[in-house]
């Protein structure tokens, strides 16, 4: 299982974007909405499960996409199940940790 990641440092918060590996690069169409799942946005690096759960855990803002990412964040208690929108089978979850 691998993840593709960005971090970076917003008001000093750490945000990681997070998706994963196999949707980075595609297009997701449902009705009039296309979200891209950019190399620009989502893909600084390539890690693994323990990278990523570490990555998880430790950062305030999370914008993250994919059937793996998603599931590896509820298995974590970062987020809800009901919080997760789905775009064409896509799951989609964003975090803001207070």
């Amino acid at each position: 299982m691998q993840f593709s990641v960005k971090i970076t440092d917003y008001q000093k918060n750490l945000m990681l974007n997070i998706c994963d590996a196999n949707i980075l690069g595609k297009s997701i169409s449902e009705d009039k909405l296309t979200v891209n799942i950019s190399k620009n946005y989502y893909g600084d690096e390539i890690v693994g499960k323990d990278t990523a759960a570490k990555l998880l855990k430790n950062s305030s803002i999370i914008n993250m996409a994919g059937k793996e990412t998603v599931s590896l964040s509820l298995e974590l208690g970062i987020g809800s199940e009901n919080a997760v929108k789905t775009i064409s089978g896509v799951p989609f979850l964003i975090i803001f940790k207070m």
